[in-house]
């Protein structure tokens, strides 16, 4: 999937990868898709409350090799 900007918060624990979303969320234009690379296992719960809150989409998430969790959001 095309993205437009990328977050790397692997290695960080809550709640750092929202906040490192929150900010690139904030530079972006509605539209635009953030995607974002995190290994703490609670990242999956906390970026689809994070989403349904926000009002913003998450457009897929998906567990790759390594523990490495990856989402696509779409700012709204």
């Amino acid at each position: 999937m095309e993205f437009d900007r990328e977050v790397d918060a692997r290695g960080l624990s809550c709640p750092l990868p929202i906040l490192r979303l929150k900010k690139a969320l904030a530079e972006l234009e509605n539209g635009q898709i953030v995607r974002v690379l995190a290994t703490d296992p609670a990242s999956v719960k906390d970026f689809e409350a994070f989403t349904r809150q926000t009002g913003h989409e998450l457009l897929r998430q998906e567990e790759k090799p390594d523990q490495v969790f990856e989402f696509f959001i779409q700012h709204k």
